[in-house]
């Protein structure tokens, strides 16, 4: 009898432990899309001297200033390094988390965020450029403890490119 009620009591477990959840990962994800636009509007209607052009339907959007777009012709694709300078803040609070200094690495660009890739290609070598980055292209719902960011934030990025390799 006891061997019954704990073969019952495991199928039990392993049964409860099966459910799905019922938060859709969609309307979660359409739900912080809807947030995420509304800070990038909200911040660009507060700031209406910044000229932000927004990459194609994405809502992530780019500031080149006049004089600052680069030169020479270049080509990217998703194995192109980039050398930058760049400094990366949480758009809501003006936390910076991340500031090459004099440091300016090389990423290979289809290993970057999404954000960037989109964005990167708006300017030449010795080009600058503002992002502001929705959460679903940076890092979306997940922390980033070791650079103290949270989940689901909206960066706003300074990069300056100083090198294109294909």
């Amino acid at each position: 009898m006891n061997r019954i009620l704990i073969v019952l009591l495991l199928l039990g477990v392993i049964a409860g432990g099966c459910v799905k959840s019922s938060v859709d990962p969609m309307v979660q994800y359409n739900k912080q899309k809807e947030i995420d636009d509304n800070i990038i509007k909200d911040y660009l209607a507060a700031n209406t001297s910044l000229k932000a052009k927004r990459v194609d339907t994405t809502g992530v959007y780019y500031i080149v200033n006049d004089g600052e777009e680069g030169t020479g012709n270049v080509l990217y694709t998703n194995s192109t390094q980039v050398t930058v300078g760049f400094t990366g803040k949480i758009l809501t609070s003006g936390f910076v988390f991340a500031q090459t200094d004099q440091f300016h690495p090389t990423y290979v660009l289809g290993n970057v965020i999404k954000g960037w890739q989109l964005g990167i290609p708006q300017i030449k070598p010795g080009g600058k450029v503002r992002l502001l980055i929705p959460s679903r292209y940076a890092y979306g719902p997940y922390a980033q403890d070791s650079i103290h960011l949270p989940a689901n934030s909206v960066l706003d990025f300074q990069i300056q490119l100083y090198n294109v390799t294909n």
